[in-house]
């Protein structure tokens, strides 16, 4: 980016584009390089299915689409734990959402929760989210889980606030449907401009 003109590139038209987990790491990238003043600003960031977050794989996508090929729920709380810290063996407790202490998960409520996801998304069935006991041992296990640069979801306000236009594009039969609705909502609450596509 510091070199763009000494390679033929317009500095004003640098965009991060990923998809899945490579839409978490452009999101993380986007906001890595939010409010630099050592370099160009993005362009725009394009976040085609992305996963942005841990802390609640029982939203409704999570549950609606958890037997769905080719991210089946259980997957996707495998591999997240897996780019955590390359060991899945308290996947169960991730599904159970007995990974994130009480006081946290209220504390990123206002982000992370199925309040903000549209009634229409609910409509294939959706129950609930129950609390389960998390214990001091599966948290210490988990205390990175609620970074930014895991989960672009739950950056700061003023973070979110000077990222660059958005694409983002979710998918109806995916569990990680509801990370791209939830950014989406978070992007335009902080006057982001956001181009949505959703395939049905």
């Amino acid at each position: 980016m510091r070199n763009a003109e000494h390679y033929g590139v317009d500095p004003a038209c640098i965009s991060v584009c990923g998809d899945s987990a490579g839409g978490n790491l452009a999101a993380a990238v986007s906001q890595t390089l939010a409010g630099r003043a050592d370099l160009p600003r993005l362009r725009a960031q394009i976040l085609i299915y992305p996963g942005l977050q841990a802390v609640d794989m029982d939203l409704p996508s999570y549950q609606q689409n958890r037997g769905v090929p080719l991210l089946l729920r259980e997957r996707a709380a495998f591999f997240a734990l897996q780019y955590l810290h390359g060991d899945a063996s308290h996947k169960q407790d991730v599904l159970k959402g007995s990974h994130v202490p009480p006081e946290m998960r209220q504390k990123y409520k206002q982000w992370v929760s199925p309040d903000n996801i549209p009634e229409r998304f609910k409509a294939r069935g959706y129950n609930p989210h129950k609390t389960h006991d998390i214990t001091a041992e599966i948290f210490k296990k988990f205390e990175r889980i609620c970074e930014p640069n895991l989960c672009p979801l739950l950056a700061e306000d003023a973070v979110i606030q000077q990222l660059p236009e958005s694409f983002i594009l979710t998918c109806e039969y995916d569990v990680l449907r509801d990370d791209g609705l939830l950014y989406k909502k978070r992007l335009e609450d902080n006057g982001v401009p956001v181009t949505w596509c959703h395939l049905e």
